[in-house]
């Protein structure tokens, strides 16, 4: 990326994240709502850290931190950076205050353009910086979702807006390539590390669903017993619905007619797709469904053929949900609206080695546990997801905007 582009992008990322967090008042961005969930206020100041750490401290001589002690207040993982604060008591640094934090924000910004001629050698931290922001805005939103959704008053982020209603088309069948494929990232522009090297992979003759399932879908499953039934499940599964009580996808009520999103408790929308699901609802519904869920290449393969800026994604800081699938044939939904669950586990593509220092910790040290998920959703960043793109969380997670797509094999 161009210099004077890459600066561009800085600022425009910077301040979108603060664009995102105007609507909220300094309790609303320090409470934390669980341990997997972060303060809107820590995710503010550790995408400021992640910039002041490794490029301003390395790259810049004389550089003075802000605050020597957020190195350990704002440290997420990087256990090559020392000690940090415990990831499940973030919501207990009520100070900084969310004004002391923006003012962190605005000297780490003032610092980075005074210095970009210095920075030519950190070009690609800077990208990296940026990418991994625009990854924190998306978790912020969906912690302040959670965070919200425990407030008995229901408050909305956004005032509520409701789109158009679209019928729901039956669901058709697309057959993807089958045999030898290449998937993986290479070539010019940005990507994660665990992206790549590319490779080659086999597939067998299979076809992927066209669009989502939705909302409607999923309350026909629920009404079949799809969570009383235990040979739908996989054994952890089956077990974590018993220990959780888990009946129906995350933020419904309980008569499966209203759901609570940023705008708060709406309708919904039955042509909609499901949201807020694990990776273990998504395979029980497959099975339910006759189907199964596809394999990441299955997927990746398919979705290369298909604009990655395309979808329903977010533009701005402006409302943000999934939307129903739009008239058409052929694969739709592929990139917006919900990430989709794969049958696939987060492990290296061969090949893969992590980059060194600090920076390594980023994706190789998680590649244990982990479910991948592809596409984007309604909370992405638009331009911001690749087809080789791989998200992952644990097959448990559903506070991510997280629904699926069938397959099947022909």
């Amino acid at each position: 990326m161009a210099s004077d582009t890459l600066l561009d992008r800085l600022r425009h990322v910077r301040a979108a994240t603060l664009q995102l967090a105007e609507p909220l008042s300094d309790a609303d961005a320090s409470v934390q709502s669980m341990p997997d969930a972060s303060p809107a206020k820590w995710h503010l100041a550790h995408t400021s850290w992640f910039f002041e750490t490794f490029v301003l401290r390395d790259h810049v001589p004389g550089y003075a931190p802000f605050d020597p002690a957020y190195h350990y207040l704002f440290n997420s993982y990087y256990d090559g950076e020392g000690d940090r604060h415990a990831r499940a008591r973030r919501g207990m640094i009520t100070r900084p205050s969310l004004d002391e934090v923006r003012r962190y924000r605005a000297h780490v910004d003032d610092a980075m353009v005074r210095a970009w001629p210095l920075l030519a050698p950190a070009r690609d931290l800077v990208e990296l910086g940026c990418e991994h922001e625009a990854q924190h805005q998306e978790l912020s939103l969906t912690d302040i979702l959670h965070l919200f959704a425990q407030n008995p008053v229901g408050p909305a982020l956004w005032p509520a807006q409701r789109g158009e209603a679209r019928p729901v088309a039956p669901l058709a069948w697309v057959e993807g390539c089958s045999g030898l494929v290449e998937i993986g990232h290479q070539g010019t522009g940005f990507a994660f590390d665990c992206e790549g090297p590319r490779h080659a992979v086999f597939l067998r003759p299979h076809a992927l669903a066209d669009r989502l399932v939705t909302n409607g879908e999923w309350r026909a499953f629920i009404e079949d017993g799809g969570y009383r039934r235990s040979d739908l499940w996989l054994s952890d599964g089956w077990g974590w619905v018993q220990a959780e009580g888990v009946a129906a996808p995350l933020y419904w009520d309980h008569e499966g007619r209203r759901g609570f999103a940023l705008d708060g408790w709406q309708p919904l929308d039955d042509a909609a797709p499901v949201a807020h699901v694990s990776h273990y609802e998504a395979d029980a519904y497959a099975r339910w469904a006759g189907a199964r869920l596809p394999t990441e290449a299955e997927w990746e393969s398919a979705a290369q053929r298909i604009d990655s800026a395309s979808g329903n994604q977010r533009d701005a800081a402006g409302l943000v949900r999934p939307r129903p699938a739009e008239a058409g044939t052929g694969l739709r939904q592929m990139f917006g609206d919900v990430w989709q669950w794969t049958a696939s586990a987060f492990l290296p593509h061969p090949g893969f080695r992590p980059p060194a220092g600090p920076v390594g910790e980023y994706n190789g040290k998680f590649m244990s546990g982990q479910m991948v998920l592809k596409g984007a959703s309604c909370t992405t960043l638009r331009g911001a997801s690749r087809a080789s793109t791989r998200n992952f969380f644990p097959p448990t997670a559903r506070w991510q905007f997280s629904g699926l797509r069938l397959a099947r094999d022909v």
